[in-house]
């Protein structure tokens, strides 16, 4: 049997979340990287438990709206997931994306072990020392907590309203900037 047939079974799946503004847009952008098996949308980080997304909407949860990632270490590792989140959202910008203002649309990095939340330190420090943006970064760095899945119709939700103003205006043109600058990072049927 020729040993370059199989292709080795990896069991390093592990877990990042990240608050990035709207889970629309974070979720389309992580679902499309080498390495990345699963992408869910979801609340984190407050105190009402089992939220909804009306309840987020109103800013009086705590939570911010959040992306769990699966991922395939092996392939791509926590420190390039931490490079792509701030090349794809303002961490600069406090509780606002965009056209979005609230606590739920706060840049943060929920860490599951202390590696992870000392990757995500670096990457900030490495990042205002290079001075690569204008202002200093205000991304949130937390433990996990409870994770709360986003109701269905907020899964794949690019993929699967793409034709839809907010995907055509907002999500795609991230979509493309995350292209140009990740190519060599992005699933092959993808591009």
């Amino acid at each position: 049997m020729n040993e370059n047939n199989h292709k080795k079974l990896s069991l390093n799946i592990e877990t990042a979340i990240f608050g990035a503004g709207c889970f629309w847009c974070t979720e389309a952008v992580f679902q499309n990287l080498k390495g990345v098996s699963k992408v869910v949308s979801g609340y984190m980080g407050g105190y009402k438990p089992d939220p909804t997304y009306e309840e987020i909407c109103g800013g009086n949860t705590g939570h911010a709206e959040v992306v769990q990632i699966d991922f395939d270490s092996d392939v791509i590792s926590f420190n390039e997931l931490l490079l792509v989140f701030f090349k794809t959202h303002n961490s600069t910008t406090l509780n606002s994306q965009g056209n979005d203002f609230g606590t739920q649309y706060r840049s943060v990095i929920f860490y599951h072990n202390q590696e992870q939340k000392q990757q995500a330190q670096m990457m900030i420090d490495n990042l205002e020392k290079e001075m690569i943006f204008d202002k200093p970064i205000v991304t949130e760095i937390s433990p996990v907590s409870m994770f709360y899945e986003a109701e269905d119709y907020h899964q794949n939700y690019f993929n699967q309203n793409i034709n839809k103003p907010y995907c055509s205006f907002v999500i795609q043109p991230k979509l493309n900037k995350f292209a140009q600058e990740f190519r060599d990072k992005i699933k092959p049927e993808v591009l």
